[in-house]
């Protein structure tokens, strides 16, 4: 794995805004934040992808992770959160360490409440979901195919 800012982060080598640590997991407040609040989950595990992620540290994040957006959403009056994961450079992932963002939503404040943001007040995520189709066949193949390797 390559040293990214959130291994020298870890480390201590780098200064952030830190809102939780424990010995698995750092969270921190995100430099160039999409809304208020804008925080990123982070394993300490030195892992680029979610699928290289110990059982152990994946298992930290899904107890954190809630943590986190229920003090995000107290702390900022957020009505919802997004939380994202990109899971690769093809994905978006721009830091080779696995992170997960935790983005509060406003609906009064015009940050992107189901993915839309209102460009005249402020910052957010924004995203449109394009579903393609999956007959019976294809998932039952698919689903198959999957529970093998599980």
């Amino acid at each position: 794995m390559t040293d990214s800012i959130f291994s020298k982060i870890i480390r201590g080598e780098v200064p952030a805004h830190k809102i939780y640590e424990d010995d698995h997991i750092i969270a921190i407040l995100d430099t160039a934040p999409l809304s208020e609040g804008h925080a990123l989950v982070i394993p300490k595990e030195p892992a680029e992808t979610i699928d290289q992620l110990s059982d152990e540290f994946s298992a930290a994040v899904g107890r954190v992770l809630p943590r986190v957006v229920r003090a995000l959403k107290k702390a900022t009056g957020a009505d919802a959160v997004n939380i994202l994961q990109n899971n690769g450079s093809d994905a978006g992932q721009a830091v080779p360490h696995v992170h997960f963002h935790v983005i509060p939503c406003f609906k009064a404040r015009g940050v992107p409440v189901q993915g839309k943001p209102d460009k005249e007040n402020g910052p957010g995520l924004s995203f449109e979901w394009q579903p393609g189709t999956l007959t019976k066949e294809e998932a039952l193949a698919m689903g198959k195919h999957i529970k093998r390797l599980l």
